[in-house]
This record gives structure tokens, sequence and C-alpha cells, in this order.
């Protein structure tokens, strides 16, 4: 059941990730520290899940946290990209290609539910582009940290990169008709 508290445990899970973000631009640009900003970035993207699973086991899902959550998240790996892209640690085509599509499904998602479209959930293939991506990313930044074996990390890197960009993709086009429905159903919601 779905309530309209703001205040529960997930909810502040998710407002800790939030504030973990100025620790990793600290790490990065501050003291340049990229294996200490890639650890803490690849803990995020681990720990992602965390909020949603207290949801759901001690029933405290909420209508804020529905969007709270995957409105940080994106919010954290738009800004993570576009810093590890400013810190010449990720090929810029790489992070235009995630930016690109994370913004525009960003921007097509908040007009749609300004103009009345029903929320819905993440798909499974949504879930698992986001975790390559949450590991492909840390990962590039901590094979320029150019420390021992970093030419085998940023394989591992490409390994989970290229399937999550390719994943992120095709899942963005198997949204629009999904939106489609979901606004004209929300839009019947509002008439009837």
């Amino acid at each position: 059941m779905s309530s309209n508290r703001v205040l529960t445990v997930p909810n502040l899970i998710t407002l800790l990730r939030l504030f973990c973000l100025p620790i990793f631009l600290w790490l990065l640009f501050a003291i340049e520290d990229k294996a200490g900003a890639a650890w803490l970035l690849g803990a995020l993207g681990a720990t992602d899940w965390v909020d949603g699973w207290v949801a759901r086991k001690f029933n405290q899902q909420s209508t804020f946290g529905a969007v709270f959550d995957p409105t940080v998240d994106r919010g954290l790996f738009i800004v993570a990209v576009f810093a590890i892209v400013v810190d010449q640690s990720m090929p810029p085509w790489f992070a235009i290609a995630v930016l690109v599509r994370e913004i525009s499904v960003a921007v097509a998602m908040v007009t749609a539910t300004a103009f009345g479209m029903q929320r819905f959930a993440v798909s499974i293939w949504g879930k698992r582009y986001t975790f390559l991506l949450m590991f492909a990313v840390p990962l590039m930044l901590l094979a320029a940290d150019d420390g021992r074996g970093a030419s085998w990390v940023m394989l591992l890197a490409w390994v989970f990169g290229i399937p999550g960009i390719v994943l992120s993709y095709s899942t963005a086009l198997a949204y629009i008709p999904e939106i489609r429905r979901n606004l004209h159903a929300g839009r019947r919601t509002r008439r009837g």
C-alpha cells in the first residue's frame, strides 16, 4: 500500500545517498582522489536497491518515495557522468551517449506527467541497463586513476558499458508506447 508519508526510512536512505553527491565531487575535484570517488560511486550504485527493498519489506512505500527515489538516482547518475567527463576520465562519446539518453527520458517523463500521464514502474530491462552502467561508470573512473591493473579495469568497464548503453537506448524506445498508453489512461481517469 502506498501512502502520502514523506518521513519514511526508505526516503531517508535516498536522502542519504543524495548527500553523498557533494562528497563524490569533493573526492574527485578537491583532493583528486579518483579511486575514492570511484569506490563511493560504485557503492551508491550497488546500494541503489536498498531503499526500494526497505520500502517493500517494511510496508513503507509512499507516493513521494516513488518519485523521489528515481529522481535522485537519475540526478546522481547525470551529475556523476558529467563530472567524470569534465575530469577527462571517460571517453566523451560515451558520456554524451549516456547523458543524451538520461536527459531525454527524464524530460519525456516530466512532460508526460505534467500532461496527466499515470506513473508506471521501470521495466526489468530498465533496471538491468541501470545496473550495467552503475558499474561501468565507476570502473572507468577507477581505470583513469592509473593504478595497478588499470587496463583490466577499463576492459571490465567496457564489458559492462557497451551492453549497458545498447540496453539503455532499447529500453528508452520501449518506453515510448508505454508513455503513450499511460498518458491516455491518465487523461481518461481525470475525465471520468
